[in-house]
């Protein structure tokens, strides 16, 4: 079979963050050190890996990124990204700390830096593309205990619809 699609087009690979609180009302950010956005402020997530679900993938970035522990809850954001010669498609899922107590964020795998950061300060911080909007809108919803998005009904990671009213 011959191909039309020229090797400089990258392939679209699918990816996941969490945009996770805590209760003194801070989102985690984590520096990147890598490409894309070496040097840019992101939540955490990657790729997903073969077999795994979008949730798991999430539990999986987090934890290999941070050392926190998360339960995604809903999807509050899906966005295109077409960068230093890569093309992401990126679920965000609002996600939950498991234990509120639990250690502060430690910056492993690919990221230089891992914290807490006032939602009211995240301007000072050089955010990845368009992730300022979807922290304050889904900080909006989670200050008011309102989980929107898009939610897994059937609790199998596998199908994510709206909420019924």
């Amino acid at each position: 079979m011959i191909s039309n699609i020229s090797s400089s087009i990258p392939i679209a690979t699918i990816g996941v963050g969490g945009v996770i609180f805590n209760e003194c009302q801070q989102v985690l950010l984590i520096q990147r050190n890598k490409a894309p956005a070496s040097g840019y402020w992101s939540v955490p997530g990657g790729r997903l890996e073969p077999g795994e679900s979008l949730a798991e993938a999430c539990r999986r970035e987090v934890k290999e990124e941070t050392g926190l522990d998360v339960a995604p809850t809903t999807i509050v954001a899906v966005v295109d990204r077409r960068l230093e010669g890569f093309h992401y498609v990126i679920i965000d899922y609002l996600a939950l700390l498991s234990d509120e107590k639990s250690q502060p964020p430690i910056a492993h795998s690919d990221v230089s830096d891992a914290r807490w950061v006032n939602v009211d300060q995240i301007s000072a911080y050089d955010l990845v593309e368009g992730l300022e909007e979807i922290i304050l809108r889904t900080f909006a919803l989670f200050s008011k205990s309102v989980h929107g998005g898009l939610h897994d009904p059937n609790q199998t990671d596998k199908d994510y619809i709206l909420q019924k009213q």
